[in-house]
Parts: structure tokens; C-alpha cells; sequence
């Protein structure tokens, strides 16, 4: 009788370690870690606009349209924000794209007002915050992939057996939003140098 307990108990041992009650738990703070590294870059995106505008304004003060498009959309942008509560719901993840997709169009809309500045294009200032605002827009990306790689893998990894059996009995996770591509964001953006 003894040595069924105790192969009982070695055979639940086994099980309960391939469950993946521990993997599926790992997997979705892998998720809540990528999301913040999204929010951070985008924090620093937010930081430097002021700077940008500021810069910009100097030069161009009768471009104030564009300006304040930019400064609105900024405000817009850092205005709505996603706890990792939210990272399950597809409204939420929307909002949050097409904020952020209105910020960029405004600050590409912005770049195309540089442009008729040649000598706001020589100032060093403007380069160097145009540079760091140019690698975060690339950091912005590489969070984003990140995220969703994240995301890949935890949606799969809840729905594969036997994480998906755990997953349902016991720990009840959700599936989580990528980020998605802003709409219209599949039409190459039009060049104009007139």
C-alpha cells in the first residue's frame, strides 16, 4: 500500500510539472514586460516632441497650423492609456493604434514643413532631436514586434493542450490583442516635393 502512495504521488508530481501552470503564468508576464516596452517608447516619443516643436517654432512660426496639429495629437496620443487589464480588449488596442497612428501622421506632416526650412534643416539642435526622434519611431517598431511575438506566444501556448486544459480549469487567462497596423497604413505614403 505504501508503495502505491508513493507512486501516486511521483506520477502527480510529473503531471502537475508538465501542466505549464508556471509556463502560461511566465508567458503572460513575457506580454505585460513586452507592453511596457511599447509604452516606454512611446513615453520618449512624447518627451521629445515638445523639444521638436519648440525647435521648429523658432523657424516656421507661421506654420502654427501644423504645429498645433502636432501638439494636439501628441496630447491626444499620451491621453489614452492601457493597463495590462486591457491587453485582451481589441477596442482598447484600437484606440490606443489610432491615437498613436495620428501622431505620426502629424509629425510626418511636420517633416514636410522642414523641409521648405533650409536653414532649420542646418541647425544642429533640430538634427539631433531629428535623429533621436527617428530612432525612437525604430525602437517604437521593435517594441511593437516584440510585443506581438510575445503575444504569439502566449495566445498558442493557452490553446495547446495541456496548457489549454490548466488554462481552463485553473488559471482562466485571456487572450491577448497584438498591435495592430493603423488603417490605412498598407498604402505607400505619397512623396510630394512641390
Amino acid at each position: 500500500m505504501k508503495l502505491l502512495g508513493k507512486l501516486i504521488l511521483v506520477v502527480l508530481t510529473f503531471t502537475l510539472a508538465g501542466c505549464g501552470y508556471n509556463t502560461l503564468q511566465t508567458k503572460e508576464e513575457q506580454v505585460f514586460k513586452s507592453w511596457a516596452d511599447v509604452e516606454a517608447t512611446l513615453q520618449r516619443r512624447a518627451d521629445l516632441i515638445p523639444n521638436l516643436v519648440a525647435t521648429v517654432q523658432g523657424y516656421a512660426a507661421h506654420e502654427q497650423e501644423t504645429l498645433e496639429a502636432v501638439v494636439n495629437a501628441r496630447a491626444k496620443a499620451t491621453s489614452v492609456q492601457l493597463s495590462p487589464a486591457d491587453l485582451s480588449n481589441q477596442a482598447a488596442m484600437q484606440q490606443l493604434a489610432e491615437a498613436q497612428g495620428g501622431l505620426t501622421s502629424a509629425l510626418s506632416r511636420l517633416m514636410l514643413v522642414v523641409e521648405r526650412y533650409p536653414d532649420l534643416k542646418a541647425n544642429q539642435n533640430f538634427l539631433d532631436l531629428q535623429n533621436q526622434l527617428e530612432g525612437t519611431e525604430n525602437r517604437i517598431n521593435v517594441a511593437r514586434q516584440r510585443y506581438n511575438a510575445a503575444v504569439e506566444d502566449f495566445n498558442g501556448s493557452i490553446r495547446r493542450f495541456p496548457q489549454s486544459l490548466t488554462n481552463s480549469l485553473l488559471l482562466k487567462l485571456e487572450r491577448k490583442e497584438y498591435y495592430k497596423a493603423d488603417e490605412g497604413a498598407q498604402a505607400a505614403p505619397q512623396v510630394n516635393f512641390k
